[in-house]
């Protein structure tokens, strides 16, 4: 509930702190030119350009029509210098992005400076100019050739790569963090001696199951049925969403299923529930991403819908991925509700993200077997490891509902492998779920290569922020988004009243009015609302 103002200030700030950095490195070096070695400056310039690209791409993608600021804008307020108009074309902007990552990629070492792991490297800065190329493909198309090439770079040559199961992606455990996978990551830290907690991931702390659970509050992010249904698989493992004839749709959504009488509904609850037991196939990374009824939640104890601050309106489902283990030791352990903040690393790009861009781009210049060999292979991944019983030993509601989770040491652990069986990823049925994974034959054509990309994008990094930006710069945002609020409507009436999603107004969010206010000159905004507004 802090909403979009709080956002701009962050991004702006952070603008602003990467400029800071640069101009004081400047006066370093001119005043005391042997203070820091040349390794030294570079490396420290190379992660201002990092970061001053990374916060302005953030702003271009909520407000698109933003002003660049540089280093050199150092005249008085009243000259115009910090007052700049936002009167640069898209791809202008999209342009100094890149410049900014060329010229990091060219300063910053492979590795991270003095073994920091975190900091930016020039394999960071190249795989983060991939991702601003694909972007700005959406209105130069010329890019594709140029996000091709970066991205294959990187991906033959640079230091990343998947992490070995996807409960190893979003994670407290230690040795996890600073994983493979990690380009670039917000890292929090907990139990520091700091007294209120504000070192944790405090920014997350509302997007907790609510009270009845372990963590007490607050119930916000939670994921949609639409959503939740995307992860259904046909016999096949494949992704119903495309094998069903509605791949071509704006969002493909299968439906769901009425809870059984042993989950039934308070009188309150209105929709369906993909519940615990449904014999229906489902791709693992369901429950390493939604906390459903009845299913394990990480090692908690059993998602309960009683978790849901009001199931009746937002719908049954809790987010997970933020979520810390409770045998990671990541929960806090000062401040108000302590419970609810950890240290779980927020992946803001990792290497799935830029694979499955890189795909994107393979679809698009017509080489469709590397893209199915890239969306195989994160597939591949996905079908590792399943969500198990936790720690039912220490827990009577899991082992009250399924007894075998004592019995059956296969599926005790948190997480329980799947075994691979020819093409096909071999189906695991445990007494919560049927998982079951299976990879692409072929890519008979553009059009279902496209889509197998676009779906697998959205089940890989669910809950993770990127779908509505993949969505308008795919386009036809406006049409996939009527389509979502005519069907969970019924599931969720108020969304019915909900305003539609019309363009031009909703291609980017409104700049606050207090910042078009305090950049006039003379009584003049220097920025101007984003159309419609």
């Amino acid at each position: 509930f802090f909403g979009v103002p709080v956002l701009v200030l962050a991004l702006i700030e952070g603008v602003a702190r990467a400029n800071a950095t640069l101009q004081l490195l400047a006066r370093v070096e001119a005043q005391t030119p042997n203070e820091i070695s040349d390794a030294d400056a570079n490396s420290i310039k190379g992660e201002a350009l990092f970061l001053r690209a990374h916060y302005h791409f953030e702003a271009y993608r909520m407000w698109g029509h933003i002003p660049y600021y540089f280093e050199t804008d150092t005249t008085p307020v009243v000259d115009g210098g910090f007052r700049k108009p936002n009167d640069l074309a898209l791809p202008a902007i999209v342009d100094l992005i890149i410049a900014d990552l060329n010229a990091a990629a060219a300063l910053l070492p492979a590795t991270p400076r003095n073994g920091d792991k975190g900091r930016a490297t020039s394999w960071a800065a190249k795989a983060y100019k991939g991702r601003v190329q694909v972007y700005g493909a959406a209105l130069t198309p010329a890019l594709w050739d140029s996000a091709l090439a970066t991205l294959r770079d990187v991906q033959l040559n640079g230091p990343f790569a998947l992490q070995a199961s996807y409960d190893q992606v979003w994670t407290a455990r230690q040795a996890y963090r600073n994983g493979k996978e990690t380009i670039l990551a917000y890292q929090a830290s907990v139990k520091d001696g700091e007294p209120n907690g504000a070192n944790s991931n405090f920014g997350e702390r509302l997007n907790f199951p609510h009270s009845g659970s372990h963590f007490g509050c607050c119930g916000f992010h939670q994921p949609s049925f639409n959503m939740v249904n995307f992860f259904r698989v046909d016999a096949a493992g494949l992704p119903v969403a495309i094998t069903s004839g509605a791949w071509n749709s704006p969002t493909p959504d299968t439906g769901s299923v009425v809870p059984p009488s042993d989950s039934a509904s308070s009188n309150s609850w209105k929709g369906q529930n993909f519940y615990a037991g449904d014999t229906a196939s489902v791709d693992p990374r369901i429950d390493w991403t939604v906390g459903r009824d009845a299913v394990p939640y990480k090692d908690w104890t059993l998602h309960n819908r009683s978790w849901i601050r009001d199931a009746s309106y937002s719908g049954p489902y809790s987010p997970k991925k933020n979520i810390h283990e409770q045998s990671s030791g990541g929960e806090n352990n000062v401040g108000w509700q302590a419970t609810q903040t950890n240290d779980v690393p927020m992946h803001l790009f990792r290497y799935a993200d830029m694979l499955l861009l890189l795909a994107e781009a393979e679809v698009e210049r017509g080489t469709l077997a590397n893209a199915l060999l890239i969306v195989n292979q994160v597939r591949a991944r996905a079908g590792v490891m399943a969500q198990g019983c936790g720690l039912p030993g220490a827990d009577t509601v899991v082992t009250k509902k399924y007894p075998t989770c004592l019995t059956n040491p296969a599926i005790a652990p948190m997480a329980i492998p799947l075994a691979v069986v020819g093409p096909t990823l071999d189906t695991l049925k445990t007494p919560w779920a049927s998982y079951r994974i299976g990879l692409y034959p072929a890519f008979p054509t553009q059009a279902y290569a496209r889509e197998a990309v676009h779906i697998e994008r959205r089940l890989e990094l669910a809950m993770e922020g990127q779908h509505f930006f993949d969505l308008r710069r795919w386009g036809g945002a406006d049409t996939a988004i009527a389509s979502y609020r005519t069907k969970e409507s019924t599931r969720i009436p108020y969304i019915a009243s909900a305003a539609s999603f019309d363009l031009p107004k909703y291609l980017f969010y409104p700049i606050p009015s207090i910042q078009i206010d305090l950049s006039a000159l003379g009584g003049v905004p220097q920025l101007q609302q984003n159309p419609s507004w």
